[in-house]
């Protein structure tokens, strides 16, 4: 027998439960604030997940690891993965409940209520990728719990806006939810978040039109997931008091902001060109850009590695692949979230690397069009990159990064 075949396994199966260690940060923070007494334990969170997370994810690497297409089945199968996204939910709430009693009666300075809103709007933004995850799937039950993990945010809505919308027109001026080269985060921010708004009403609308319904009805999947949102502060209104509503407001303004933000950095620049019949190109792993970061992998159930999950979205994320063809960020999510709200560190890491995608031409890039004539002086002066063709690219089933030798178990 050949000694190049090797089992298979998932590296990191035991490792994907840290990404539960997010929601598990509040009462941490709640141990330490009753300790010490002092409210700057409620900055604990922002602190581990901007400031901890990159460090570890710098010191640890990559890991381009991809499962063989052969044993896709049985880990798509395999319950262990999904029951981890399910467990985000009660931790996410019991987190939210936590920081809404401290609210109403933990008597806080502002440094430490402001914490207290961070903390849990980060919790909950987070709680927006795991919505992610299950809201691309077909079963009934991950949608619902989709809609649960938005409702603390208010941003319901994107369950349509996203899986409709933006997986639609990804990569094109049309997208609220594609950065434009040389937008900055601020700019793109009250585009993205009015203009998905106003995106998923207009597709529930036309779906319900067509089928000869008022969009002012229960079948409205933008007005249900709002009205949960609406019961949910309901209910903790009731049961903190009238000025739980104002840390709510707050923290699903942090919380929906680094979605945002997330999105801001997952296109950034990247444009899908126009075929000979005038319709834009299929989706492929060029029109995302990808990091195959260990740490923030795990924490944020491979959302990183976004090109094969915009080429394939009903892959679950214990089977996203890394491609050679897709475009790669200088680190992880943790560390590119804190450099977008920077704009001119932002520009300074990203912009030559969108140049650079495109060989150095500016018309095939997305651009912002008041920054276009800036780009355009700087393009001249730049020479083509390796990042990755710009070209055509082989088909995602075939171009997927290789390693190791054949493997034929997924064992855990």
């Amino acid at each position: 027998m050949g000694t190049d075949t090797v089992p298979w396994r998932d590296t990191r199966k035991p490792l994907w439960p840290l990404a539960l260690l997010v929601p598990a940060l509040p009462f941490l923070a709640w141990s330490l604030w009753h300790a010490t007494g002092t409210g700057w334990a409620w900055w604990l969170t922002p602190a581990v997940v901007f400031g901890v997370i990159p460090v570890v994810d710098l010191l640890i690497g990559d890991d381009r690891q991809n499962p063989p297409e052969e044993l896709v089945p049985a880990l798509q199968a395999d319950g262990y993965y999904r029951w981890l996204t399910y467990l985000y939910l009660p931790a996410q709430y019991a987190a939210l409940v936590l920081c809404c009693a401290v609210w109403t009666h933990g008597g806080l300075s502002w440094p430490a209520a402001a914490g207290l809103v961070a903390t849990i709007g980060v919790v909950d933004g987070i709680a927006i990728n795991t919505a992610h995850e299950l809201g691309h799937k077909r079963e009934a039950v991950e949608r619902w719990l989709s809609r649960i993990a938005l409702a603390p945010t208010g941003y319901g809505h994107f369950h349509v806006e996203h899986n409709r919308g933006h997986h639609t027109r990804v990569a094109t001026p049309e997208d609220p939810a594609s950065s434009r080269l040389g937008e900055t985060f601020w700019a793109f921010w009250p585009r993205t978040v009015w203009g998905s708004l106003r995106s998923a009403w207009r597709l529930e609308s036309s779906r319900l039109r067509l089928r000869g319904r008022t969009p002012w009805t229960w079948r409205n999947d933008v007005l249900t997931a709002w009205a949960m949102t609406v019961l949910l502060y309901a209910v903790l209104a009731v049961a903190f008091g009238p000025q739980v509503l104002v840390f709510l407001v707050l923290q699903a303004v942090v919380g929906f902001s680094l979605l945002e933000v997330v999105n801001y950095l997952e296109h950034y620049g990247l444009a899908r060109q126009r075929t000979a019949g005038g319709r834009y190109e299929k989706v492929d792993p060029r029109h995302s850009w990808n990091s195959d970061r260990t740490v923030t992998n795990v924490f944020l159930f491979q959302l990183q590695r976004h090109s094969d999950h915009h080429a394939n979205p009903l892959r679950r994320y214990q089977t996203l692949r890394s491609f050679d063809a897709s475009p790669q960020l200088p680190a992880g999510y943790a560390t590119m979230v804190v450099a977008a709200l920077l704009p001119p560190v932002w520009r300074r890491a990203m912009d030559h690397r969108v140049l650079a995608h495109y060989g150095g031409d500016l018309e095939l890039a997305n651009v912002h069009p008041p920054a276009r004539e800036r780009l355009r002086r700087r393009a001249r002066g730049a020479a083509p990159g390796p990042l990755s063709p710009a070209g055509p690219v082989p088909d995602p089933a075939r171009g997927p990064r290789r390693a190791g030798p054949t493997r034929r178990s997924a064992g855990g």
